[in-house]
């Protein structure tokens, strides 16, 4: 489940159990909401994608889980999305795609689960950690299978994506933005502490050494491992080029946010900057906001929050 499962090299009984364990906790500490996504196998070769009817079975059980728990402590009924376009291609083909939908209604129906079918199944629709294009036609004929089930399509990877506005035209019910918004807060931080060197420069002030900082955590973390391409993996983090580099430390930050060197860095660049720049993390609040605003625009979700609430 997590990155640490990995470097641990836990065991599949190991990993299903701390999977249940933190689904557990998700349902107890309140969640409305659990994406079951049971897709990755590290037992099996790269690329090559888990059977449709593993990837099931997996599904229901985690579902089966999450219930029981749910049920043990009087909780109201859950919503659940399922799947990702980690399937390496699985669930891309329209007729794969229809294979597994005919799967899970089967075996939800033979554990008693049909009241938990999902409201959202995300899918291959054109986008990934690095493309960008978001595939139209391809979301419309998911559409089309899903919507007489009472679903919809959520779209996993919709950072950066070029065309966000056909999103509602195509029936997308949802949408994950993520490391977008973590690289906005990370390229204003890198502002700031330019600033903050023009400003301390030949003065005795302590420099906050915000980047180097980061970029140390970051790399100590092993979390940028896992983005590696091919003909890079038996490199060290600074073999790599300045831009791939660069990259791995916009995508790894929004995991160590809260590591309290780099909290205390944060903190001294925020007051070194103080006489100079009154707010210096509403400035950082900004620019994630600007990136935000782009997707609330194209999503038609101006004052949707009266509509949700």
């Amino acid at each position: 489940m997590k990155d640490l499962h990995t470097l641990e090299k836990l065991s599949y009984a190991e990993t299903m159990k701390k999977v249940k364990d933190s689904i557990a906790s998700c349902v107890l500490a309140g969640y409305k909401l659990l994406h079951i996504d049971p897709t990755i196998d590290r037992t099996i070769p790269p690329n090559q994608p888990v059977r449709l009817e593993i990837v099931v079975d997996r599904t229901v059980e985690l579902i089966g889980h999450a219930e029981e728990i749910r049920k043990k402590s009087g909780i109201p009924r859950l919503a659940y999305e399922v799947g990702t376009e980690e399937v390496h291609g699985g669930l891309v083909d329209i007729d794969e795609f229809s294979h597994f939908l005919a799967l899970l209604k089967h075996k939800l129906r033979d554990h008693s689960l049909t009241h938990c079918w999902p409201c959202l199944f995300v899918a291959q629709i054109g986008t990934d950690l690095h493309t960008t294009c978001f595939d139209p036609q391809s979301a419309i004929r998911l559409y089309h299978v899903l919507a007489p089930n009472g679903s919809m399509v959520k779209g996993h990877y919709t950072d950066w994506v070029k065309n966000p506005e056909e999103y509602p035209r195509s029936g997308i019910g949802a949408a994950n933005v993520g490391p977008e918004f973590t690289a906005e807060e990370y390229i204003a931080l890198v502002a700031l502490e330019k600033r903050e060197r023009d400003w301390i420069n030949n003065t005795h002030i302590k420099p906050s050494n915000m980047i180097e900082t980061l970029q140390k955590v970051v790399v100590d973390s092993g979390r940028w491992k896992k983005w590696l391409l091919a003909d890079e993996v038996t490199k060290e983090f600074n073999e790599l080029p300045e831009d791939r580099r660069d990259w791995l430390l916009k995508t790894g930050s929004r995991y160590i946010w809260m590591d309290k060197t780099v909290v205390a860095a944060r903190e001294r660049l925020y007051k070194n900057l103080a006489k100079v720049l009154p707010n210096p993390h509403g400035y950082v609040v900004d620019q994630i906001s600007k990136s935000i605003e782009k997707y609330i625009k194209s999503f038609n979700l101006r004052n949707s929050i009266d509509v949700l609430d």
